[in-house]
């Protein structure tokens, strides 16, 4: 699956979905993550609403990690299938978090 982590412009810390200029895309096996590359959202400083902006480059991710998002833009994003993760840190660390707590969840029960 690909996930989208998404960033501020410096890169570095998760970014609300709608004011994200960067996403960094993950592709994970369940397993292992590998980076796979940065996509640019550009953004209208001060306009309101530009989740979709957001969308069109995270269209194809599965789930995306993001510091907020939206009242709008989370219904949205859960109709088209699409996982959302709230979570603050670096990308790393949301990452690290979100694939720790997928390993568990998708551990076999023992009984």
């Amino acid at each position: 699956m690909k996930i989208a982590v998404a960033s501020s412009n410096d890169g570095k810390v998760t970014e609300h979905f709608g004011k994200a200029q960067k996403f960094f895309i993950y592709e994970f096996d369940g397993e292992n993550t590998e980076f796979l590359e940065i996509r640019e959202s550009k953004k209208n400083p001060g306009e309101k609403h530009q989740w979709g902006k957001s969308l069109e480059v995270t269209g194809d991710c599965e789930v995306i990690i993001c510091l907020q998002i939206g009242i709008n833009a989370k219904p949205g994003l859960k109709k088209m299938g699409k996982k959302v993760f709230e979570d603050e840190g670096t990308v790393e660390e949301v990452l690290e978090r979100f694939v720790a707590h997928y390993k568990f969840m998708n551990q076999p029960i023992k009984f």
